[in-house]
């Protein structure tokens, strides 16, 4: 069941998070226009637009430190791993922002056995009901959080589920140099990038028996990477997976393992 903020945690955004802590914080960006009607299918939850710089919006998100931040931010910085969530965690109000740590790593991190040992930033925004992700204002947010914390720009990282999924491929065609390592979990891109990801360690994951995201968005893009030239490239089918894959996939350490591994 999911607990409400109370007024306190809310109104303690403004404060810097303290190591081992999930916390909310905020900042005012450029307005997103990546509207999207989901009863009309996905054709548009994949599709970037230009933010509308004439009209501002308060952006929410988790922030988590890793234990040993400080002592990160002593040497090269803290790697940092963005997650975007799927259309059943958006939100419009602060109290909202609680839906986002339905699954994932904002998830997991409320576990003690796996927040002691998780070696990263994570970032966890928010977005809008209504919505699907602008790939620039999370760009925005990324420069926003390198501006706040010691991050180090070669370790950067992203993953996310669903229309997560197809925001963390636009966000990779978007800027594919800012990225060390990326995990898009049932999700889908356009073909056309494909060029400007051969360079990317990606490791993508979806069900042949997904009923939300067909499993063929996952399977052209990855086939259209190899095909440009692309052999960083791993593709993980679960042979009967519905749509929650991420699960299972987020449950295992390996892809931490992996994910940290890589570096610009």
């Amino acid at each position: 069941m999911l607990s409400f903020l109370n007024a306190e945690e809310i109104a303690g955004n403004s404060e810097k998070p303290l190591p081992g802590i999930q916390t909310v914080q905020s900042v005012e960006l450029p307005a997103s226009t990546s509207t999207w009607n989901h009863k009309e299918g996905i054709t548009m939850i994949g599709e970037p637009r230009p933010l509308d710089q004439s009209k501002t919006e308060i952006v929410r998100y988790w922030i988590y430190l890793p234990h040993n931040y400080e002592t990160l931010a002593k040497s090269n910085g803290s790697p940092l791993l963005l997650f975007l969530h799927g259309l059943g965690e958006c939100g419009n109000t602060p109290d909202e922002i609680v839906k986002v740590k339905v699954h994932g790593p904002p998830k997991l991190l409320d576990n003690p056995e796996f927040n002691k040992t998780f070696r990263s930033i994570v970032v966890s925004p928010q977005c809008k009901r209504g919505f699907a992700w602008s790939p620039l204002q999370l760009m925005l947010l990324l420069d926003h959080i390198e501006q706040n914390y010691k991050i180090d720009k070669r370790r950067i990282y992203m993953t996310g589920i669903s229309m997560g999924g197809f925001g963390t491929w636009m966000c990779l065609s978007e800027s594919p140099k800012r990225f060390a390592a990326a995990i898009p979990i049932c999700g889908g891109a356009k073909t056309e990038w494909a060029e400007r990801l051969t360079e990317i360690p990606i490791w993508n994951f979806h069900g042949d028996k997904d009923g939300a995201i067909p499993f063929s968005r996952s399977q052209e893009m990855v086939d259209a990477i190899r095909k440009t030239g692309g052999k960083k490239i791993i593709f993980t089918i679960y042979e009967g997976g519905g749509h929650d894959v991420w699960t299972q996939t987020y449950d295992n350490q390996l892809i931490y393992d992996w994910l940290f591994s890589h570096s610009l």
